[in-house]
């Protein structure tokens, strides 16, 4: 049972086209997520999710429509702005520092929550070493929310996949996000990684509080996690809907679980 009632709606795409050329990747869709909701994203592959988590947390600048964070139209958003107002983000291929130990790069995501100037930081001294300690508190947080204590000072680099995919979550999570946007999070994974991780994103809504949309393959793993689904197809909207509804639909089950019988 979910603990956390799903609140108002924090994000809204409106009417987004988005292109490449002549390619077209996202055809006029719109959805919203909710406060406190876990969101999944799927389709085909070529269905347009990552491009859609792309254009929300502005790496990419769609031609028509626009977002909504929290009340703000938005155009086109801007990653330092999607970063800043509370938009984090995991990526289908792992984007860590490899030399750095994980404390390190779980400390990289606290760089936005930083006052003190590149001085100050150089220095390590008075109030830029109080902030420091303060943040590094946080990320010990993380470290114990993670269980990953026994790896804290190991590089990143020398760890493997699935402990590395979760040390990408907690640098996330060191943003403190309202909305935690998850690209593929278990891809890659055995069966035991998976029920680890799923466990985290659970946590993560349960506890943290925190909204999440994710874009995964697994549909059990879909099934179980999300409060509403999503799908894409060819870059346009097939369903949206809880996943009860959404696993019925017989367009869905013939573009993305198989043929209709």
């Amino acid at each position: 049972m979910r603990q956390r009632a799903i609140g108002e709606v924090i994000l809204a795409v409106e009417d987004v086209s988005l292109r490449f050329g002549g390619v077209r990747a996202i055809a006029d869709v719109s959805f919203d997520i909710r406060a406190h909701e876990i969101r999944a994203i799927i389709g085909p592959n070529g269905a347009g999710k990552s491009s859609m988590l792309n254009v929300i947390n502005g790496f990419y600048r769609p031609q028509e429509g626009r977002i909504v964070w929290k009340g703000q139209a938005h155009r086109a958003m801007r990653p330092y702005l999607a970063a800043s107002t509370g938009i984090a983000r995991t990526f289908q291929n792992i984007a860590l520092f490899k030399g750095m130990t994980v404390l390190d790069n779980l400390m990289s995501g606290r760089t936005l929550k930083m006052r003190r100037g590149f001085f100050w930081q150089a220095l390590r001294y008075g109030p830029a070493l109080e902030e420091e300690i303060a943040h590094r508190r946080r990320v010990e947080e993380i470290i114990d929310f993670l269980e990953i204590e026994h790896i804290r000072k190991v590089p990143v680099g020398r760890l493997p996949y699935g402990l590395q995919k979760r040390v990408e979550l907690g640098r996330a999570l060191a943003m403190e996000p309202e909305l935690l946007l998850l690209d593929e999070p278990m891809a890659g994974m055995n069966l035991e990684e998976k029920e680890d991780m799923s466990r985290y994103i659970l946590e993560v809504n349960e506890q943290l509080g925190t909204t999440i949309a994710l874009i995964e393959h697994d549909m059990s793993v879909v099934m179980d996690l999300s409060d509403r689904i999503v799908v894409l197809d060819h870059g346009q909207l097939l369903a949206d809907g809880p996943p009860e509804v959404v696993s019925r639909d017989p367009a869905v089950i013939e573009a993305y679980l198989g043929v209709a019988h």
